[in-house]
Parts: C-alpha cells; sequence; structure tokens
C-alpha cells in the first residue's frame, strides 16, 4: 500500500501566511495603544474575565474598547499558530525558519501573561512599557522571517557589507530611542486609566532625554546614508532602505514636536505610536545586513 504524501505549503503561500502574522502582531501594537489613549485600561478589571461577574462585558465603552483588544489576540495567536505549523509544510523544510515561526508562539504566550500583570498591577507604567517593548521585539521577529522568506524565493548574491560598526551604532541608539519614549509615555498624562501610578519623572524631562537619543540616531541615519552614496554598488542596493529611514524620521520628528506643543493630543500620541514601529523596522532593516540574522543554512 502506498506511503500518505505529507502536504506540502508552497513559498509563495508561506510568504502570505507570514506576512498576515506580522500584519496582526503590527496591528495589535496600535490597538493596543488605543486602549490606553481612549483610557480604557481598566475597562475590563479582571483577568480572563473582564470583571469578577462576567467574561465577556460590553456594557460600557471602555470595556467593550478592551475586550475587542483581548478578543483580537486571538487573531494573533491563531496567524502565528498558523506560520508555525505551515513552516513544517515547506520543501524542503529551514530549520531556522521553523524557529523563527516558533519564537512568534512563545512571544504571544509572554505578551499574555504581561498582559494580565498590567491588568493586576493597576497599569503599572513599567509593566506597561515591558508589554511594548515585547511587542517591539515581537514584530521584528515577525518581520526578520518576512526576510528570511523572501531571501529563499529570490536569492540574492553575497556582498560586501560596509559600516558595519556604524550600523551597530545605529541599532543600539535606536533601541534608546524606543526606550525612552516608553518612559515618556509612562510619565505622560495618557496612562490608561486615571487610577494608574506614573512615573517618578517630569514630562518634560523625559521628553528632552528622548528628543536627545532622536537628534543622535538622526545624524548617525544621515552619515550611514552620506556614505552610502559614496560607493554606487551600495548605493544601489541599499539607498531606498536608507532614504526610507531618513523620511520616516522626519515625519516621525515633526509628529513629536507636534504633539508636544499641541498639549499631547491623543490621536496624535497614536499617530506617534504608529509611526514609531515604522522607524524602528527602517534602522532595523539597515542593521539586517551586518547581522547573521538573515542566514539560512
Amino acid at each position: 500500500m502506498p506511503s500518505m504524501r505529507r502536504p506540502q505549503i508552497s513559498l509563495q503561500r508561506f510568504r502570505l501566511v507570514v506576512w498576515v502574522a506580522f500584519g496582526s502582531l503590527y496591528a495589535i501594537v496600535v490597538t493596543g495603544s488605543l486602549v490606553r489613549l481612549t483610557g480604557s485600561g481598566l475597562g475590563c478589571s479582571d483577568w480572563p474575565n473582564c470583571n469578577s461577574t462576567k467574561f465577556v462585558d460590553i456594557s460600557t465603552g471602555h470595556a467593550a474598547i478592551e475586550q475587542i483588544n483581548r478578543l483580537f489576540t486571538g487573531v494573533v495567536a491563531a496567524s502565528v499558530i498558523l506560520a508555525v505549523s505551515s513552516s513544517i509544510l515547506l520543501s524542503p523544510r529551514s530549520r531556522r525558519i521553523t524557529t523563527n515561526a516558533a519564537l512568534l508562539v512563545v512571544g504571544v504566550l509572554v505578551q499574555v501573561v504581561l498582559g494580565a500583570y498590567v491588568v493586576i498591577t493597576g497599569l503599572n507604567p513599567w509593566s506597561n512599557m515591558a508589554h511594548f517593548l515585547v511587542s517591539i521585539v515581537l514584530v521584528s521577529a515577525a518581520f526578520v522571517l518576512v526576510k528570511r522568506v523572501e531571501l529563499l524565493i529570490e536569492p540574492r548574491e553575497i556582498r560586501e557589507i560596509r559600516d558595519k560598526p556604524l550600523r551597530w551604532v545605529l541599532i543600539v541608539v535606536t533601541s534608546a530611542v524606543v526606550f525612552l519614549g516608553t518612559v515618556v509615555t509612562g510619565a505622560g498624562p495618557h496612562s490608561g486609566s486615571e487610577e494608574a501610578t506614573r512615573l517618578a519623572i517630569s514630562v518634560k524631562r523625559a521628553t528632552q532625554m528622548h528628543s536627545i537619543s532622536v537628534w543622535i540616531m538622526v545624524f548617525v541615519a544621515v552619515v550611514l546614508t552620506i556614505r552610502a552614496r559614496r560607493n554606487v554598488a551600495q548605493w544601489n542596493a541599499e539607498g531606498p532602505l536608507m532614504m526610507r529611514l531618513v523620511a520616516a524620521l522626519s515625519a516621525q520628528g515633526f509628529i513629536g514636536y507636534v504633539q508636544y506643543f499641541a498639549g499631547v493630543p491623543a490621536l496624535l500620541v497614536a499617530v506617534h505610536v504608529a509611526l514609531s514601529i515604522i522607524v524602528w523596522l527602517c534602522a532595523f532593516s539597515v542593521f539586517l545586513p551586518a547581522s547573521t540574522l538573515l542566514v539560512l543554512d
């Protein structure tokens, strides 16, 4: 009796699955920020139930917003589980691809635990900051997975990577920018609830520290761009990445200053959060050639 043939999935279809996982991970960061910005952080005061009497409660606007964000976590979980299961069906299989996808599942589980801790601690700013920073790591892991799949579909010739130390400086400074951005949030007015505590630092001081780190990042990005322009081969390969980073930084800087002088309105903060992930990914794209993250063998 002939043996059953193992089901397979094409790289093109798997790339679509991976993009869905990446998109859902990005979206939940934005929806999570909207929970806080609408003051709905304690719309559900318990975990996993919404409150002491109901598992699902949409009787108030705040409860409904928090509940929708929690339910969307199920969509995220399904998308990353699908990515792992699909990676096993690839032919030929790649151990790094499967491991990368499995890390997304682990990360989502960590986020579920952190989300519960955020509620239990009454929106403690440190737990909120950790929640966002883990989200950045998750989005980055999904981004690497996308890039790995694209390399499998369209292999590229190995070329010499220039300015590796400067790329490392860029990613370190960008990490500081993201962290200090969460400090501004932890000290600012949008805590998610009037009952939430804030960091023991003034918004002005936190914003100044964040702004200084951003200007350092801009300087490093401009230096990298100028150096890339001097090499035709490098510019042809990486020019678009450099220009996207500079454009994202310019847009984010403009929004940042406008929101600060406008009194930090919630809508602009939401845009700033959404753009912060784009800025991070643009910097991460420039950094990737200096790392071994895209090695598949």
